[in-house]
């Protein structure tokens, strides 16, 4: 289960936004994270992570979108039960193929 996030999405993509405005403005993207962050009341190293997935997620950056995440937990998660109902299919077939061969024979 997701822990519940403190900041709403609507607010995370204007703060991304503020910081990527204010960029010019600043020495490094860094000086205008830390500033941004004290004034939303978030840490820095938070808003940097929201930055660089804002960046992975529009293209400017290399990485896994989280578009491509929610796909591959869903994917994992559809491989977990398969090979979970697998496993039970695989013994219920042993557990009847045993129980046939313990049956007396009808000659």
């Amino acid at each position: 289960m997701a822990k519940p996030t403190r900041y709403s999405p609507e607010v995370r993509e204007r703060t991304v936004r503020l910081v990527l405005e204010q960029c010019e403005n600043h020495g490094s993207e860094w000086d205008t994270i830390v500033s941004i962050a004290a004034k939303v009341g978030c840490s820095a190293e938070t808003l940097r992570r929201w930055v660089r997935q804002y960046q992975t997620d529009h293209g400017t950056r290399a990485g896994v979108t989280t578009e491509d995440k929610a796909r591959l937990r869903e994917l994992e998660r559809e491989v977990y039960v398969l090979r979970r109902s697998n496993e039970i299919l695989r013994k219920a077939a042993a557990f009847f193929a045993q129980a046939e061969l313990d049956r007396p024979s009808k000659r």
